[in-house]
């Protein structure tokens, strides 16, 4: 077995909180030997935790870019607008790639980086670590083996929460799409790519419907200050209050995410400092946010099938249904409940409990570390396949299919073909 040496480019939630940390889960798979992000306390973390030297640390992405090849792998966890740059560069340079997603907020810079990876003779997984949870997979092959005959619909909803909104959408990086990327793409890549995964087929058009209808000045408790610190009338009612919500999390004593992407160490003083000071404090009412807090679409795939996707802030859990209806039966499945039910028709109903197939749901149901095994295992030579489940080439429809849905809402909800 071959131990890869990774680099990792970003240092943040996914870079250095979920893949950095599988090093320890898969030590003589993977070793990291360089680190770059431009958040000298997030870097200083990351040399600290895996023996880095500082000549192995970089202050951007772009400065380790420049000293060469200095791993048989890079990890790219840097903001949304930079993964193109940084993927074409790390793949010039002879890198396979664990790429974060979105891929790239354009069609044209999606399809750049597949040609590039194609050329190179490269490995490119884009983390679409929905395809890599037992859940999922389960429901794949119970579709594959003819349990519900051929599928004609399916019927997905991705349940945001309030609180994710609020957080990654409102306040945080993903808020504005002219800064990252689109609601649709950003969040919901996923469900477009396990939605075309589980079908099986390719998508021809799309038409959909979104706004932005709530987190904006025009609903803001009258005299609501700028900030949730700055003694708001509605602090006590308020479900979006950043002070309670974030200071409940330290008194609870839950330090990780999203709490941690306020301060590096988070404590009451870190946290409130940045409540006080940074982007999360702020009112959901005044921010500079312009991304969709609801949109909805449907798909037209090849052979008639057809799905149907709800996207919704407004809920109280963070959780994705399914319904998958066939000529001879359906499924129906909670990701969160961890249950499946196979009703086929004129047959009694099967529950599979999703529990009794793994022992760890831990990251994306267990979705993360999954794919970072599948990806070292590829390009150690260790795994046979040929490419990964969630190949670049398998991902940049499902990217093609979110920013097409994006025109289509910009423009009425017309019908948009998928130029693939």
């Amino acid at each position: 077995m071959k131990q890869l040496t990774v680099a990792i480019a970003g240092c943040g939630s996914r870079g250095q909180d979920t893949y950095a940390k599988c090093q320890e889960r898969f030590p003589d798979k993977m070793k990291i030997v360089a680190a770059a992000d431009i958040r000298p306390e997030k870097l200083e973390q990351l040399r600290a935790a895996y023996g880095l030297t500082e000549q192995q640390c970089y202050d951007s992405a772009e400065s380790m870019l420049k000293a060469g090849k200095l791993a048989d792998v890079m990890f790219i966890c840097t903001p949304d607008d930079c993964h193109y740059a940084h993927a074409m560069e790390a793949l010039s340079q002879g890198y396979h790639l664990l790429l974060e997603k979105p891929i790239s907020p354009t069609e044209e810079q999606c399809r750049d980086i597949e040609r590039l990876a194609n050329e190179k003779g490269l490995h490119v997984a884009v983390c679409h670590v929905l395809r890599y949870t037992v859940f999922y997979q389960k429901i794949k092959e119970l579709i594959e083996s003819g349990v519900v005959g051929e599928v004609v619909n399916i019927q997905a909803n991705e349940q945001v929460a309030y609180w994710h909104q609020a957080h990654s959408f409102v306040r945080g990086n993903w808020r504005n799409a002219g800064l990252s990327s689109p609601m649709i793409l950003a969040k919901c890549c996923h469900d477009m790519d396990i939605l075309l995964w589980l079908a099986g087929k390719h998508c021809l058009r799309v038409s959909s419907f979104g706004s932005l209808r709530h987190f904006k000045a025009e609903f803001a408790p009258e005299g609501a200050p700028l900030r949730c610190t700055d003694g708001c009338p509605a602090a006590d009612t308020c479900p979006y209050n950043a002070q309670k919500y974030y200071m409940g999390l330290i008194e609870r004593g839950a330090t990780g995410w999203p709490v941690n992407v306020l301060a590096v160490e988070p404590t009451e003083q870190t946290v409130m400092d940045a409540l006080q000071n940074g982007p999360y404090g702020r009112c959901v009412y005044h921010c500079d946010n312009d991304v969709v807090d609801h949109q909805v679409l449907n798909m037209e795939l090849e052979d008639g099938l057809t799905i149907s996707f709800t996207m919704c802030a407004f809920t109280a859990d963070n959780n994705r249904f399914i319904r998958i209806m066939g000529t001879h039966g359906e499924i129906a499945a909670d990701m969160n409940a961890k249950y499946i039910d196979v009703k086929p028709f004129g047959k009694e109903k099967q529950t599979i409990d999703v529990r009794t197939l793994s022992s760890d749901f831990t990251g994306h149901s267990g979705g993360d570390a999954r794919l970072l095994e599948d990806f070292l295992d590829l390009v150690s030579g260790e795994k046979k396949q040929g490419k990964a489940l969630s190949s670049i080439s398998d991902s940049v429809e499902s990217h093609l299919v979110a920013l097409a849905a994006e025109r289509s809402r910009l423009h009425g909800g017309r019908v948009e073909e998928i130029r693939r």
